[in-house]
């Protein structure tokens, strides 16, 4: 049985008939439809549904995009990603498509299914641990991307991910942007791996919280690299300062609101004049910090210096709804966007 929510024709937005791609909602949006293609294209092949049965095609194709092909994990044969081509029809080369990409990368996140489940589960415990960079999938993931942008430009290719599969998208992004290259990149509900202190209603005590965290944090990391004798005084947050991917949160939802306060608490310290302790602070991890203590180098992917985020103000009725990716096409949402740059 196919879930309401994989028809395009029940759940997708229809609204959108006429694509202005300078609009930041219309870019979400179509972006957002993309990654839930590659969701419905892996309940697809679980369900064994081929030709007019298949549920997929309408999420891509409504937006004039075309399916290159299917990014394949090699471990279960799962279908984890997608690589979409914008083919527009003749009757809209004379409209603009500035803003408009030639391709779009998609990476879904964790389906709580049989045919993909244990797989899924198994690479959210590679990025609790740091290490999802050393995965098959992510290997399949980042040689898709550079052989596109080899082959097409940097400013013609977009990336895109939903919870599991925007950490996939985001760590892709940073080791584009390590060698120059800043991809227009899509990460909804992005995982964020730390203590839910956002969620805590009292200001004072959360802004005491995080404070605390910078310092011990800042200052593990000093300790560390006078232990190391690593002297060095550069900074890995400058090269990746140039990239701003677009972030989606939702307050509500857990495992990415954490990124609201990370981005306004290192605001604040700079505000207060802490600014030295939150730049050692924000390119920091505990758990990071104590997998290089016991030998393991490791880099917290989900921090970043710089991001446009936004955050979703409608309530929500539940966590199910906070870190889905439907409500990113909805047309009726209040959201709230502000750029982060990194100094």
């Amino acid at each position: 049985m196919a879930s309401e929510r994989e028809c395009f024709d029940l759940t997708g937005p229809l609204h959108l008939t006429s694509i202005d791609w300078e609009n930041v909602q219309h870019r979400r949006s179509v972006a957002a439809s993309l990654v839930q293609g590659v969701y419905v294209l892996e309940r697809d092949r679980q369900e064994k549904r081929l030709g007019h049965q298949a549920l997929a095609p309408p999420w891509w194709e409504f937006f004039h995009f075309k399916l290159l092909r299917h990014l394949v994990d090699d471990a279960d044969s799962s279908i984890f990603g997608a690589i979409y081509e914008f083919k527009p029809p003749a009757a809209h080369c004379n409209l603009s498509l500035d803003g408009s990409p030639r391709y779009v990368i998609a990476f879904r996140g964790t389906l709580t299914k049989p045919g993909s489940f244990s797989r899924d589960i198994e690479l959210n415990l590679h990025f609790l641990q740091h290490g999802l960079h050393r995965t098959s999938r992510f290997e399949i993931a980042i040689q898709a991307v550079r052989n596109m942008v080899a082959a097409v430009g940097d400013s013609n290719v977009w990336l895109a991910g939903h919870s599991l599969g925007s950490a996939m998208a985001m760590l892709a992004g940073k080791n584009m942007a390590k060698t120059g290259v800043f991809l227009n990149s899509f990460l909804f509900n992005p995982p964020f791996f730390s203590a839910p202190v956002e969620t805590i209603k009292d200001k004072k005590i959360k802004h005491g919280i995080r404070i605390a965290s910078s310092v011990i944090t800042a200052g593990l990391t000093i300790a560390m690299k006078a232990t190391q004798q690593r002297g060095r005084s550069d900074d890995p947050f400058a090269a990746l300062s140039a990239w701003s991917p677009c972030l989606f949160v939702n307050p509500a939802d857990h495992i990415c609101s954490e990124y609201i306060g990370y981005f306004e608490h290192r605001k604040k310290m700079e505000d207060i004049g802490a600014g030295a302790i939150e730049r050692l602070a924000t390119q920091n991890s505990v758990g990071g910090l104590f997998l290089k203590a016991i030998g393991r180098e490791s880099e917290p992917m989900h921090l970043i210096p710089s991001a446009n985020l936004t955050i979703n103000l409608t309530p929500s009725r539940d966590l199910k709804e906070a870190h889905g990716i439907h409500q990113w096409w909805r047309d009726d949402l209040h959201l709230q966007s502000k750029l982060y740059n990194y100094r």
